[in-house]
């Protein structure tokens, strides 16, 4: 077990407290933590002011082993992170030929000029490690002072990422302060909910609940997560994989796989083994299904393209969805559905094809069809199916929740499974299978 520390994030940025950005810094840092046995103290968000961030970090550098500081080292005014910490622990900022190197070959690959707030980057706290910025122009900082660490880490997230899974999670594991492997295993379900899942596998803790921990989470789209840790002196990792492999069996059409592992991805893998591809059409959800898919490295091989058609013209000359079905039926509604699925299907040569179209709100919808009515199509080698649902929520939580279900319909009629919608506990009652 790595050695108990005490690990406190300050986040630097106006942004945070004027509800421009979440900050999605510490959900990343704190779930890449936890993997590998750490868990955050507290965290902080801070404005750019040179002296809140002294004061704020003097009191923070008392309490912890550990510092970890997000954002404020980049070349412009209000990025104050690197000399305000520097002078509250009595430090020279010195330049570093190692990051003014790097900063150099960057800016002249653009073909650009270096200038002196590009420079500002390279200077780093007396004593301190440069931490190499692959993507962008400002390099990360390792210090340890006093018996404790102080990381110090851009703001960009994709050079903030990388720079925190490949140098400071290593360093913090040569320390003996985080596992080198994982600290849990993750499995992930759906269909589901969090309560039922908890009652279903019960059974497969109670051998182990002592030596065992065990922690569930629900996203707003319906996916579940299990964690099985083991406690101090607990269960071996072969035999939390057992019980990984146990939980499988038992949730049957309902697990999704190990870690993080999306449903797209799933559809992806399936699709590739099969040398097969998959093409949407989509109204209300207005491209994430599309998104959902592009979002995944590789999808290419089977994502053949999507069409997004808010406007029922927009259906009849790209989908040939017919004028006269629209009268007749409406663009919310099953026949809508089919039409847009078998359309998408051929016009861009698919074998399979999902087709969304529904009520997000808050306006629209009417008598039998009210807002949260849901319409999706499934056009396979086999032929085309329609499924209505009713979803409940935000706009934001019906779309998302409409692409939740089209994939793992999907995902169900792929693996041979049942294929019920995964809908939110309330709204399991109200399925309309069109």
């Amino acid at each position: 077990m790595p050695i108990k520390k005490r690990l406190e994030i300050l986040s630097l940025g106006d942004e945070f407290l004027l509800g421009l950005r979440d900050n999605a810094h510490l959900s990343y840092i704190g779930r890449e933590l936890a993997r590998k046995g750490l868990s955050i103290a507290r965290d902080q968000e801070l404005r750019d002011n040179a002296e809140e961030i002294r004061r704020h970090f003097l009191e923070t550098w008392e309490r912890a082993d550990i510092v970890i500081t997000v954002g404020g080292l980049g070349p412009t005014a209000d990025d104050l992170t690197r000399e305000a910490i520097s002078g509250a622990l009595n430090l020279k900022l010195v330049p570093s030929a190692e990051a003014e190197e790097a900063v150099r070959a960057l800016i002249g690959r653009g073909g650009r000029a270096v200038n002196k707030a590009h420079l500002k980057q390279c200077l780093v706290p007396e004593g301190a490690e440069v931490l190499p910025n692959a993507l962008g122009t400002a390099p990360g900082i390792w210090l340890e002072k006093d018996g404790r660490i102080l990381v110090m880490l851009p703001g960009a997230a994709h050079e903030m990422r990388p720079m925190f899974m490949n140098q400071v999670l290593p360093r913090l594991a040569a320390r003996d302060i985080a596992l080198i492997n994982d600290a849990f295993l993750q499995l992930r379900a759906v269909g589901i909910t969090e309560s039922e899942i908890t009652q279903l596998l019960a059974p497969v803790f109670a051998p182990l609940h002592s030596r065992i921990s065990v922690g569930y989470g629900c996203s707003s789209t319906g996916i579940v997560d299990v964690r099985i840790g083991a406690d101090e002196g607990g269960a071996t990792w072969e035999e939390i994989e057992k019980l990984g492999e146990s939980c499988r069996e038992l949730l049957g059409a309902n697990f999704l796989g190990f870690g993080d592992v999306t449903l797209a991805e799933v559809v992806i893998r399936h699709l590739r083994s099969r040398e097969m591809t998959v093409s949407v059409a989509e109204s209300c959800t207005g491209g994430l299904l599309s998104s959902a898919f592009a979002d995944i490295p590789g999808a290419s091989k089977v994502f053949r393209g999507g069409v997004v058609c808010y406007n029922n013209d927009v259906k009849t000359e790209l989908l040939d969805v017919p004028e006269a079905l629209l009268v007749q039926h409406g663009a919310v509604s099953a026949e809508t559905a089919v039409a847009m699925a078998a359309g998408a299907q051929e016009k861009l040569d698919s074998d399979y094809a999902l087709s969304v179209t529904g009520y997000a709100g808050p306006e629209g919808g009417g008598t039998g069809s009210p807002v949260g009515t849901v319409f999706l199509g499934l056009a396979t080698p086999e032929g085309v199916w329609s499924r209505k649902v009713f979803l409940e929520g935000a706009r934001t939580n019906v779309r998302e929740r409409a692409v939740l279900l089209a994939l793992d319909w999907m995902r169900r009629r792929l693996k041979n499974f049942a294929s019920e919608p995964v809908l939110p506990e309330k709204s399991r009652n109200t399925i309309k299978v069109g």
